[in-house]
């Protein structure tokens, strides 16, 4: 399978220049290729705040020699669920072991401090050539047939690889002829921001010395929840607040609008633990984001051009793994076209990205719409079965932290490659997963 011979380095057209065109841009340098970002607006950045990175992305961060420190994190200890009502602890998943069980730790980031990080390891020193990012290139259409992507600004360019990493609203998704089925979710949400700082000169509780992602409610098969995540090692909390559409629909929302008035946070929570009303009662840039829950796509790649991240599989936040999953698309890349496994057949290498991702974030996607409504369904609280109030839809279906971070990309990769070659696959592992490991919702791999 290490197929040197016919291995060459391609010019890369990456559309988009989110977390995920930066992760992707790392990821094919370091392989070997030049990248070239297109970005739609004046600057590539992001919006919004926290942005979780467990196990399975924070390996690859690793692996790419990426400065994790500039990102700034908190390194998670705890995953806590509150009582709506009294604030108290319902369910506690603890992380003390998880970096020694895992290999890595659980990182969580501001994002634009984790897109900066990506974009010095893309566009900075290090391994292979840097990439080049050109802004104010909006893409209009894609010759797939021939690889050439033209520009609103009339720029016409001609690659060998196109990814488009341009977000839940991807024109390059809509390329491919993909037409998303979605639908507003039953659920709406408003962002905030408190500082540390403020919180405790008004006498509120110090949330960030918990170094936790915490949640309030989400038991009951309700649609409130607040989830707060502290980003800026800690001086920054970010809180998502969640309640029924019903309550107020911000489906035709944009990030960018104004901020909403503070009233409009607080009225769906007349009943909520006070301690965490008194930080929402301070909360700065109140922005509503809005929730489409997506039927996944047939496909991902048509030609010499493939999705990824969010225009790949737009997913539910409920799973704290968007992130997580663009890196891990960008890694495959990375992989699938290194030295080691590209023998210079694109169509083959992108078929074998679709066949090793789409599985994987679609089972993640399904996963993240039932913890909406239900914590017990969130990776970490799943294996929380003694707390009274636990309850799945169905325990052989639960997502796993297993199957997250036991997960070998390369494996999976091998496996996938060896079936399209035409060889035997020797290794102890299905699609990624070593067989005979036992999962907490009664599944052993290869049984």
């Amino acid at each position: 399978m290490q197929n040197m011979s016919g291995w060459r380095s391609l010019n890369v057209g990456v559309i988009g220049g989110g977390i995920g065109g930066m992760s992707v841009a790392v990821a094919l340098r370091r392989a070997g290729h030049t990248v070239t970002i297109y970005e739609k607006s004046d600057f590539a950045g992001e919006v919004g705040a926290s942005v979780s990175c467990a196990a399975n992305g924070t390996r690859w961060l690793h692996e790419w020699n990426v400065d994790i420190a500039k990102g700034d994190p908190v390194v998670l200890k705890k995953l806590i669920n509150r009582d709506w009502k009294t604030g108290e602890p319902v369910s506690v998943y603890d992380l003390d072991d998880y970096e020694k069980r895992w290999g890595y730790v659980y990182n969580m980031f501001h994002r634009q401090y984790m897109h900066t990080m990506l974009q010095d390891a893309a566009l900075g020193e290090g391994e292979g050539t840097p990439a080049t990012l050109k802004v104010n290139h909006r893409c209009r259409d894609i010759d797939l047939k021939t690889s050439t992507i033209v520009f609103e600004n009339g720029e016409v360019v001609c690659h060998d690889l196109i990814i488009g990493a341009d977000g839940i609203g991807s024109a390059v998704r809509k390329v491919l002829g993909i037409t998303p089925e979605k639908r507003p979710s039953d659920q709406s949400c408003l962002h905030t921001n408190v500082t540390t700082e403020e919180a405790v000169r008004l006498g509120l509780a110090d949330y960030s010395k918990d170094s936790a992602l915490e949640y309030w409610g989400g038991q009951e098969g309700k649609w409130d929840k607040i989830v707060l995540s502290p980003c800026n090692g800690g001086k920054l909390l970010s809180y998502y607040c969640f309640f029924p559409r019903e309550k107020g629909d911000y489906s035709t929302q944009t990030w960018g609008a104004e901020d909403r008035p503070v009233e409009e946070l607080l009225d769906p929570y007349p009943e909520l633990d006070r301690q965490v009303y008194g930080h929402l009662q301070i909360g700065k840039e109140i922005k509503p984001w809005r929730l489409w829950v997506h039927e996944p796509y047939p496909y991902i790649r048509r030609g010499n051009t493939c999705l990824l991240g969010d225009a790949a599989h737009p997913m539910m936040p409920h799973q704290s793994q968007g992130a997580c999953m663009a890196i891990e698309d960008a890694a495959a890349l990375g992989i699938l076209f290194s030295k080691r496994y590209f023998a210079g057949d694109i169509d083959q290498a992108l078929a074998v990205y679709e066949e090793v991702r789409l599985p994987r974030v679609t089972r993640v996607q399904a996963a993240a719409a039932k913890a909406a409504y239900n914590i017990n369904e969130r990776i970490g609280f799943s294996a929380n079965k003694d707390i009274p109030t636990y309850k799945v839809e169905d325990a052989n279906k639960v997502l796993t932290i297993e199957e997250m971070n036991a997960y070998d990309m390369y494996k999976d990769i091998e496996e996938k490659l060896a079936s399209k070659q035409g060889t035997t696959y020797t290794g102890a592992f299905l699609c990624g997963l070593p067989i005979g490991l036992e999962l907490p919702n009664g599944i052993t791999i290869g049984a």
